[in-house]
This record gives C-alpha cells, structure tokens and sequence, in this order.
C-alpha cells in the first residue's frame, strides 16, 4: 500500500475494536470446535455401541482390516450432514447479510449452533443426532459467512490480513480445545460423547453474546442507506474523528453497488469471473490438501496406524497445538510478506509431508498389524509438518482472500459462493474420506499429494497478490493489473448495470 494511503486512512487500535475482533471472530472457535469433535466422538466405543454397533464389532475385531474398520455410511453421514446443511444455508445467510447486516447474521449463526449442541448432547436415537448436526450446519453456513466480511470490513487496511486470519486462528484453537475435551471425556463412562458433543453450546453462547456487543460494519450500514450511523461506526472502529477519505471511498463503492440490482446476475458476467473462479477455486484447493480428512478423523486416522485409543487421541492433541502455534506465523506475516509466498512455500511443504506419509504407509503398514514405535512417531512428526504449513498459509488465506476480493455490491453474493463450495467439498472429503482409505489405504495421501502440486501451479500462475490493497480499490490495483485477469476487463466500461 502507499504512503498515501496510509495517511489518508486514519486509525488506531482501540480496545473496543479490538474487543469486537475477538468475539467475532469466536465464530471460527463454533467451526474449528466442530470439525474437532466429531472425529473424536467417532472414535469412543461407548458412542459407537448406541448409535452404529456394526462399526463397533468392526473395530474390535483383531485381525480386521486396518483401513476398513471405520468404514459405515451412517457413520460418515454423522459428520459429513452438518456440511451439506452449511451449503445450502450460506446462501440464505448470504441474503441476511445483504438485507439485514452482518452482526444479525452472526447472531444467527450462534442461535442454531446453541440449538445443535443441545440436539446432540442429548440424543437419543440417531435422527436425533443427524438433526443436531443439521442445526449446527446451519449455524456454520450463517458463522462463516458473516464472520470473514465482518472481521475484513471493520479491519484497518494494513492489519486486514491478520484481523482476518483471526477466524482461522480460533478455528484451529477450536479444534484444539475439541482435542483436549475429546481425550478427557474418552475415559468417562457411557456419557463422554455427550459432554462432548454438548459443549459446543459455549462458543456459541459466547459468539450470542458477543454479537449484542459488536458493532455493525460501515459497509453495511452505508450500502442499507444508514450513511450517519455508518460514518459513526467508522469513527468508533478507527478511534479517530477524521475518518473522511475511508468513508467517502465507502460511500462511492455504495453508490455504485445500488446500481447492481441482481448481484448474483452480476457475478456471472465476463467482469465478475476472475474473483469468482479465484474465491472458489481456492476452496476446492483447501479442502483437498485433504486436511480436514486428517483433522476430522485423526484419533481415528492413528487407530489405524495402530496407536491405543488413548495414544491416538494423544496425538491428535499433539497436532491440534501445532495448528494453532502455526497460525500465528500467518497472522504475523501475511500482511509482511503477502499472501502468495506464503501459499507456495506451504504447498512445497505439504507435497513433501503428504508424499512421505505415504511412502512409509505403503511400504510397511499392511492391511493387519501396527506400524512399529518409530516409524509411528515419525508419521506423527510428518503430520505436524503437513498442519504446520497449512495452518500458516492455506487454511487462513481460504478464508481471507475471498472476502477482500470482491467488490461491495457483489461481496456477499461471492463470499457465499465461496462458503458454499467450501461446504461441499467439506462435505465430499468428510463422507468419502474412510472408504477412500478402505479402497486406496495409503495411496490416498498419493491422492491428495497430487492436488498440492496443482494448487502450487495455481499460485504460481493465477493467484494476485492483494497485500496492502483497500478492498474498495481490488479491481483497479489488483484485476485490472493482473497479465491474465485484466482481459476480462477489457469490456468493463461497455458493461450495464444489472
């Protein structure tokens, strides 16, 4: 960014701002705290016995296949609904972002969390749980949706990047804390699954909370016709009075998105597809670094690598520290160093993870017996390695990117596209993850080794950088400069407003 424009955009941090920052961002803590939970939930015996007995007979059968053991539909379905229910209500909450704002939205999104925790935690029979999960999915859809265009839109320009990898920062504490719960409830008796899956009601108690303190973003409230109460907004998120030429560029954005009437209509033209292709793509990418498949099932993923259920609920803990210790280099050095080298240098890292995983996989964990201790460990040493680089580039820059690359009168049209397909690859890798690893065992690592190389080619090529850049001006200093987006530019003037 330039000397100009930091001088122009006065701000400071408050303690305020810095307030709403965090109970915002505990939306991400709702996310992170689920995609811990259930892998772990899955593994204990006593949640196994009530609810899908055969994958328990399974388990317990000494010289049953190593890869197969989890392998059940139903069993899938428990973790993989709550993604299908995110993707469809992203677009709902794509429109309550739009009409109503996004701290409703946020507030939402804590409502049916709280709901889906208390399904859960007292389910019953399995409709039961699958509809808790359908309950948290829609909290998720609402949460991921409003809390990344939040945490962007009320940032300052030269911190946006780390205010907004704060999402991913509490996604992958969440993870962390459903880790830690997870190994102690394990060793309760016929009950633990409950303390488990019922303790997601605190975030999203928190974020409730949270959400009657926050302030509305000046985007919002200006593109909803509240110019006063949006100039009051920016001058209380920046800490200073002289707030003119941030909310006149606000202003202008507004103006010209009033003009767009059909923003989803708007996406789809020549001018819209850059960010769209790159908010989705990046997506797709994410998912299949395949880490959710390690996070979502890593109790259960070193089960079969033959560590104790304790030892493997251990290790998941191991790697849900390194997560979040991992995340802070992102939020100390995306807005140093840019986006992009981040994303190729961690794509060189995962390769390597992933490939080696599955070299030491194929040659010595056969479909019966363990791993031995230290070919165990050094699987556990590269699974950290693979989540380290992660943590500090793919998994926060998901979520970054496209909510600041969007132009305000197509943002939550685009954002929710990119939620949406987040959700649905999420979903796709949590319902076909353990019959992957049945029918591939350790070529599924191969598998998503593949992907990594594809994403880094994708860096390399296609992906701008936007270090620095005010969200207002992405199109003119970012696309429009771009040797292969600026094509799609050409026309732009010629364009109507829809």
């Amino acid at each position: 960014m330039s000397t100009v424009d930091k001088n122009n955009y006065n701000s400071r941090v408050t303690p305020y701002v810095f307030a709403c920052w965090i109970l915002a961002a505990f939306g991400g803590l709702m996310f992170g705290y689920d995609i811990g939970i259930s892998g772990g939930v899955t593994g204990m015996d006593d949640f196994l016995i009530k609810f899908f007995p055969k994958v328990h007979e399974r388990k317990m059968h000494v010289a049953e296949n190593n890869y197969c053991k989890y392998d059940d539909e139903m069993l899938q379905l428990f973790t993989s609904s709550l993604y299908i229910a995110a993707l469809v209500a992203s677009f709902f909450a794509s429109k309550a972002c739009s009409l109503l704002g996004r701290r409703p939205t946020i507030l939402m999104a804590s409502t049916f969390f709280i709901a889906g925790a208390i399904f859960c935690g007292v389910a019953n029979a399995k409709w039961m749980l699958i509809f808790g999960r359908i309950l948290f999915g829609i909290g998720v859809g609402f949460g991921n949706e409003a809390v990344p265009l939040f945490l962007s839109e009320i940032a300052p320009i030269n911190h946006r990047g780390a205010v907004n990898i704060l999402f991913q920062l509490l996604v992958t504490i969440g993870i962390l804390v459903a880790n830690l719960i997870n190994y102690g409830t394990s060793m309760m008796k016929e009950n633990g699954w409950r303390v488990s899956l019922g303790l997601a009601a605190v975030p999203g108690v928190i974020l409730f909370i949270g959400s009657l303190i926050i302030t509305e973003t000046p985007p919002s409230l200006v593109e909803r016709g509240k110019e006063m109460e949006g100039r009051a907004a920016l001058q209380k998120i920046r800490g200073v009075d002289n707030v003119d030429a941030e909310f006149q560029q606000i202003v202008t954005g507004c103006e010209q998105a009033k003009q767009v009437k059909q923003p989803f209509k708007k996406l789809f033209k020549k001018s819209g597809f850059p960010a769209l292709f790159i908010s989705t793509i990046i997506q797709v990418f994410q998912q299949f670094t395949g880490i959710n498949a390690i996070m979502f099932y890593a109790p259960v993923l070193f089960q079969t690598l033959g560590f104790k259920s304790d030892a493997s609920l251990l290790s998941a803990v191991i790697t849900g520290l390194v997560n979040v210790g991992a995340t802070f280099v992102s939020i100390y050095a995306v807005d140093k160093v840019g986006r992009r080298k981040l994303l190729l240098q961690a794509s060189v890292q995962m390769f390597i993870s992933q490939v080696a995983i599955g070299a030491i996989l194929v040659t010595h964990l056969k479909a019966t017996g363990s791993l031995d201790k230290v070919l165990a460990a050094v699987v556990v040493v590269l699974v950290c390695t693979f989540v380290m680089s992660f943590a500090w580039s793919w998994g926060p820059m998901g979520w970054l990117i496209p909510s600041e690359i969007f132009p305000i009168e197509t943002r939550t049209a685009g954002f929710a596209f990119a939620v949406s397909t987040n959700m649905i690859c999420t979903f796709i890798i949590a319902q076909a993850f353990l019959s992957m690893l049945c029918h591939m065992r350790a070529y599924i690592f191969f598998f998503f080794s593949a992907w990594i190389l594809v994403m880094g080619l994708f860096v390399l090529f296609l992906l701008p950088e936007t270090k620095g850049i005010p969200i207002e001006l992405v199109e003119e200093r970012v696309w429009k400069q771009h040797p292969v987006w600026k094509k799609f530019f050409k026309d732009d003037a010629k364009e109507t407003a829809d």
